[in-house]
């Protein structure tokens, strides 16, 4: 199952989950399965998401549409926006 990585620190993380929450990309209709939210712990600016998806197709796509919200109308809620395709190859709960 692929995953997009995304990775950016945020001026404010309310105002930043606000605008998540707006769902402007709207993730479900193009695939998103299910998403995590990770918070720097001594960083609280530092947001990651997991999303996950059934196809590569679907996640690079989602990670263009990334790309075209962080150049416009987040651009100034979000700073070096980062993002990569990934897939779990070992997971081990001890």
């Amino acid at each position: 199952m692929p995953i997009l990585h995304v990775q950016h620190a945020v001026p404010s993380f309310e105002v930043w989950k606000r605008l998540f929450d707006d769902d402007m990309n709207d993730r479900k209709q193009v695939g998103v399965r299910r998403y995590r939210i990770h918070r720097g712990v001594f960083d609280p600016g530092m947001v990651m998401i997991e999303l996950e998806f059934d196809e590569i197709a679907e996640a690079e796509q989602f990670r263009q549409r990334l790309y075209g919200l962080w150049a416009g109308p987040v651009r100034s809620r979000v700073q070096d926006p980062q993002a990569w395709i990934v897939e779990t190859v070992e997971s081990v709960e001890l």
